[in-house]
């Protein structure tokens, strides 16, 4: 490594799982310079997809969620700066401003700062009980409360909404979910496979409200009743919102780099400024596959987009191409997904939903876009392999579970 290399500082903002996985991989790439990673939380980086699962349910301990043991940074030089904020930068001068005055120079920028949760603006959002969950901080809280609750409303069913009431309902409580469409997951799975999940919510006992949107928050203290719009007051004694969330892309803004629903980045997840690059939940990364930009909010994307991140920043011109990719476990049942669909699109299902062991499809022009295997294993590859042929499919043979998947693959396709 030169001694130009060596004097160089890479800076990493945000110390998520894209952060922590960025600054790895700068190391096992050989970059000898300096590497900053400051992250506004207290805690070291951790994954968040046990938030709302084993972690919020008490079955596995805070080691569980952390990217690394507590001495990687130390062990590779990393310094992992926690509890420091970045407040704006400097793109001219190419230096990042740290709460507190603290001014830090950079020969390449990752922006990775995430996201945060939507908050309803509503009279009585400022009674105790109302929690939303982001952080492990939260998921602490969350637990203590719902281990001395009764009832739980949780507000918004979608991937967090349905996670924590399935948890809940594991943890004994009784579950009303509002959402103000027509089934779970509506906005990624459509009426048809979303259904499916308001029926495994319904076998455990969760009472679904949709169609229906909070109006107010009732209590004096703290939260008794939430009232909807189709007139009920729902009692319980703790809520979640969960309603998405938004991009921080605050300090983008800030800078003049561009952003449309997240920090616009190239395949290479270079940003509109040169030497700032962007990853994980606040990027909007132009897709080659898909021929168009998109923001995933999802793991997978993070533990991956952050090392594409890092050997841009080292020059090696990487496409960040992989097929989106999410996975999701509630109660015994387990799903993973892959690709992008939209509402308009064909499914098409192989298996029987009733049984909770079926594949669904999604279908563009004949071409299978996207793709969710529930409690059916090791089909992921294949299911990629069919979305990246972009070959049109025989929607008889892609339903028949006799026929595996890889013979449903173009020749030129197939792994010789």
């Amino acid at each position: 490594m030169s001694t130009e290399s060596t004097a160089r500082t890479f800076v990493i903002a945000g110390a998520g799982m894209a952060g922590a996985k960025a600054a790895q991989t700068l190391r096992e790439d050989g970059f000898d310079g300096r590497i900053v990673l400051l992250g506004a939380e207290r805690e070291r980086p951790y994954e968040r997809p046990p938030l709302s699962k084993d972690y919020l349910r008490g079955e596995v301990g805070r080691e569980k969620v952390y990217v690394h043991d507590e001495g990687f940074y130390e062990a590779h030089d990393i310094e992992l700066r926690t509890g420091v904020a970045v407040e704006s930068l400097d793109t001219s001068s190419q230096h990042v401003l740290i709460a507190g005055g603290e001014r830090l120079r950079y020969d390449r920028l990752l922006i990775a700062t995430g996201a945060r949760p939507r908050r309803l603006d509503l009279e009585g959002a400022q009674l105790e009980g109302i929690h939303e969950l982001r952080t492990v901080g939260d998921s602490d809280t969350l637990r203590d409360r719902l281990r001395a609750a009764e009832r739980v409303v949780v507000i918004g069913a979608g991937w967090i909404g349905c996670e924590v009431a399935a948890s809940a309902r594991q943890m004994g409580l009784e579950v009303d979910v509002v959402e103000p469409l027509s089934v779970p997951l509506e906005r990624v799975l459509g009426t048809q496979v979303g259904g499916v999940f308001a029926d495994i919510h319904a076998d455990h006992g969760v009472r679904m409200h949709f169609g229906s949107t909070v109006t107010r928050f009732e209590g004096t203290d703290r939260v008794r009743a939430v009232s909807t719009t189709d007139g009920e007051s729902i009692a319980c004694d703790l809520v979640l919102v969960g309603v998405g969330v938004s991009p921080r892309t605050e300090i983008a803004q800030r800078a003049g780099i561009e952003v449309a629903d997240g920090i616009v980045v190239d395949e290479h997840l270079q940003t509109s400024v040169a030497d700032v690059f962007a990853a994980g939940d606040v990027a909007s990364a132009y897709h080659p596959l898909l021929r168009r930009s998109i923001r995933v909010e999802h793991w997978a994307n993070a533990l991956n987009q952050g090392p594409a991140a890092a050997k841009n920043m080292l020059g090696e011109q990487v496409a960040y191409d992989r097929i989106p990719y999410f996975f999701s476990d509630q109660y015994d049942v387990g799903m993973e997904y892959s690709g992008h669909a939209s509402q308009d699109d064909e499914v098409v299902l192989r298996g029987d939903p009733q049984t909770r062991e079926f594949i669904a499809f999604w279908l563009r022009d004949g071409v299978v876009c996207a793709g969710m295997n529930v409690n059916v294993w090791d089909v992921t590859d294949a299911i990629q392999a069919l979305i990246r042929s972009s070959a049109p499919i025989d929607r008889e043979r892609l339903a028949d579970r006799d026929i595996p998947l890889a013979d449903l693959l173009p020749a030129s396709a197939r792994e010789p």
